[in-house]
């Protein structure tokens, strides 16, 4: 009875683009804070009843993150009204905004990482992947 790509999937994916375009098109990051701009969808997840959605966000600035989530809080009515109108859908959910901090834990990550190269190679580099250098 599973389905190969389930409905609540889908219709995470058209929220995820609808929101996207939505904030894209509103006209308020334009300001003179202009916290938007910075702004991306990263992610959407609705539960298979359709009733609530969480859609992550990442702010390329820091600083811009308290704002950006208090517009996404104030504005989460105004979106969900605006999916109504453009999705063909019986029950529109609830929008959760949630922060994905992913792109800087990655790059956290990263840099642990590459300290502990530098740190293991002495720096040189030659032979990073650990392989002998006997040519068979």
């Amino acid at each position: 009875m599973a389905q190969g790509f389930q409905r609540h999937k889908r219709v995470a994916g058209q929220i995820k683009r609808e929101i996207a375009e939505l904030i894209r098109d509103s006209g308020v990051d334009s300001g003179p804070s202009a916290p938007l701009t910075m702004l991306t969808i990263t992610d959407c997840e609705v539960s298979r009843d359709l009733a609530h959605a969480k859609v992550f966000y990442s702010v390329l600035n820091a600083n811009e993150q308290p704002v950006a989530a208090q517009w996404l809080a104030d504005a989460a009515g105004y979106l969900r009204g605006e999916l109504g109108h453009r999705m063909r859908l019986r029950i529109v959910p609830q929008l959760a905004f949630v922060l994905d901090n992913s792109i800087e834990e990655g790059m956290q990550m990263d840099a642990l990482i590459r300290a502990v190269r530098e740190q293991d190679g002495d720096g040189d580099g030659d032979n990073e992947s650990g392989a002998s250098s006997d040519p068979r």
